[in-house]
């Protein structure tokens, strides 16, 4: 019989393949992946590791000798090129043909690159992989202003890693406000934290170009001004790699529709044998009733383990809300379900240790725990309660 193959490098990989053998399957297993690293997670790239509070054994669900103790086939430096779903054959680079019996594709994203002058230039950064965190973790050791450009969660969360280490930062975003998504009294509370921290913060620029001529020395933004700049990273979000799918025949949603590969509630793909796990999962949700797409760790372990389980035939729904979290500076936080709807605070903003709750007409979509631990389960019976809560409920949730 024919190996069930993996393809990826990341946490939904790993997890699919451990679960694979802690159900008990025995068989040929093989795990392709294109960078040199054994699969690992991402979150502390932007965190302890970047801050070298962390080593790379941290990053690692499973050590180098799991995957040979357990008879898996590892291929590091091996990228899929290919896919012919009719023939059951992965094409890879440098291996060749790889057939299998059921394939999961667990490919992740790439990042979005800032196409303006100078992006070429030495000094401007992405993050997305460790070799990404080991030279930005080594520019960060030197000295000048830092940069950065984009204030979602990868943003702010690389300027307050830079701020802990002692650069003086500033932080370009487009929108009115960071994390804004949010909505404003979310947002104005991390915010907060930051400038308390002395970040700046820029809100409503975009960047037109960054200066210099062999390396970066400056940003200019669209209101004529130039910031000085000895680093500058660019944290603009993410773009699922699905083209590997879409060759191949695979349904996939336009990126106007969320973008991903569209799998059922059992994670499989439109193509026979194929299923689909972590950012490029396109996941039908009960609760929500629609497709979704969640680029978060939490969510990247379940439907790894999921979809291992769904090749196994076990034929069971996945229905986990997603679930996210981040630190940033003396700020901690931990949400579950969707940030969509008007905003009901239980607690403090202004100390900020509160849960902000998501909430369209009394049916609450989501929470977010803000240095307040422990309290996510009790937030997901709110979500998924089918009947309407009242706001005295939630503006008293926090003691």
């Amino acid at each position: 019989m024919e190996p069930i193959v993996v393809v990826g490098g990341g946490l939904a990989a790993a997890r699919a393949t451990e679960t694979l053998r802690t159900e008990g399957y025995d068989g040929d297993l093989v795990v392709v992946t294109g960078e040199p690293e054994v699969p690992y997670e991402r979150p502390p790239l932007s965190k302890d590791y970047l801050r070298g509070e962390a080593g790379r054994d941290a990053l690692r669900t499973l050590d180098a000798d799991w995957y040979a103790d357990h008879g898996v086939d590892l291929r590091t430096s091996t990228t899929a090129v290919g896919l012919d779903v009719a023939a059951r054959s992965v094409s890879t680079a440098p291996d060749g043909a790889l057939r299998y019996s059921r394939l999961l594709l667990a490919t992740g994203s790439r990042v979005r690159r800032l196409d303006v002058p100078g992006g070429g230039l030495d000094g401007v950064h992405s993050l997305r992989s460790v070799a990404d965190a080991d030279r930005l973790a080594e520019a960060l050791a030197g000295d000048g202003p830092v940069v950065v450009v984009g204030d979602g969660w990868i943003g702010m969360e690389v300027a307050a890693s830079a701020r802990q280490l002692g650069r003086d930062v500033t932080l370009v975003g487009r929108g009115r406000h960071p994390l804004g998504a949010l909505g404003p009294e979310v947002s104005a509370i991390f915010a907060a934290e930051h400038e308390a921290h002395g970040v700046r913060l820029l809100a409503g620029r975009s960047v037109t170009a960054f200066e210099g001529t062999a390396r970066v020395t400056g940003v200019t933004l669209d209101d004529g001004v130039t910031l000085e700049a000895s680093t500058v990273v660019v944290g603009i979000g993410v773009t699922p790699e699905v083209g590997l799918a879409e060759a191949a025949g695979i349904e996939v949603r336009t990126a106007e529709a969320g973008g991903g590969i569209t799998v059922d509630p059992t994670l499989r793909t439109s193509a026979p044998e194929v299923w689909a796990a972590g950012d490029i999962a396109a996941v039908p949700s009960p609760r929500y009733a629609k497709l979704l797409r969640i680029e978060h760790w939490a969510v990247a372990d379940s439907t790894g383990a999921h979809a291992a389980r769904s090749m196994l035939g076990s034929g069971r729904e996945y229905d986990e809300l997603p679930y996210f979290f981040s630190d940033q500076l003396d700020l901690g936080m931990e949400a579950k379900g969707l940030t969509e709807g008007d905003v009901v605070l239980s607690g403090s903003a202004e100390d900020r240790e509160c849960v902000a709750f998501w909430v369209t007409r009394d049916r609450v979509e989501g929470a977010m725990g803000i240095n307040v631990w422990d309290r996510m389960d009790d937030a997901e019976e709110l979500i998924r309660r089918d009947g309407p809560v009242d706001r005295a409920t939630l503006e008293g949730f926090v003691a």
